[in-house]
């Protein structure tokens, strides 16, 4: 990167999250992304106060691009079934982060190292996850297709009952071939659930 170009968080975290794929998690210090990008680690602590401030707002970054913008997609459809909206999100959530997992699997480690520590960072996104699903509910129960009273305890029952297939802590179990079957199980159950 030329001195003469100002150094925006941007293009900090672009140069880290290459960084960290390179490298990995565990071998990334602030020293390596200051190297990437030519400056001194000094001018990177004035941005990022550590190592674990630069590697949350990477994934922060990584969680919003890559899981919240597509689902949003999804989450303000309008017309249609509501469990077939409901469902596309799930799969969607399920597939992208099973996808991330085999073939990024370096940020899919930082991300899973961030949600044991960051855990701010982790509500935050969980928290946007549901309001996503709820509005899907409350939509459905709108146009008669759902019975649940409270669109946001459904939808964080719903995502609790669904977390092994979601949740970075399982993902050894998604490589099953067994596992597309038996969320298929446990979406009907939850389905079976809230339909009227």
């Amino acid at each position: 990167m030329s001195g003469d170009l100002p150094l925006t968080k941007e293009a900090i975290l672009d140069a880290a999250e290459q960084v960290l794929r390179r490298y990995g998690p565990d071998k990334t210090s602030v020293v390596d992304v200051a190297r990437a990008l030519q400056v001194s680690h000094g001018t990177l602590y004035r941005h990022f106060a550590s190592k674990a401030s630069l590697r949350e707002a990477v994934t922060e970054r990584w969680l919003h691009t890559i899981i919240i913008d597509p689902l949003e997609i999804i989450a303000v459809q309008s017309g249609g079934s509501a469990a077939e909206r409901l469902r596309t999100w799930f799969e969607t959530l399920i597939h992208t982060k099973k996808a991330y997992a085999i073939n990024d699997s370096e940020m899919f480690a930082m991300y899973a190292a961030v949600t044991l520590d960051a855990v701010e960072i982790i509500n935050t996104h969980v928290n946007q996850l549901i309001d996503q699903i709820a509005r899907i509910i409350e939509e459905g129960i709108k146009s008669e297709e759902f019975k649940a009273d409270e669109p946001m305890v459904t939808a964080r029952a719903i995502f609790n009952a669904t977390s092994r297939f979601h949740h970075p802590v399982h993902a050894k179990e998604w490589s099953s071939d067994t596992i597309e079957q038996e969320f298929a199980s446990v979406w009907d159950l939850l389905l079976f659930g809230i339909s009227k």
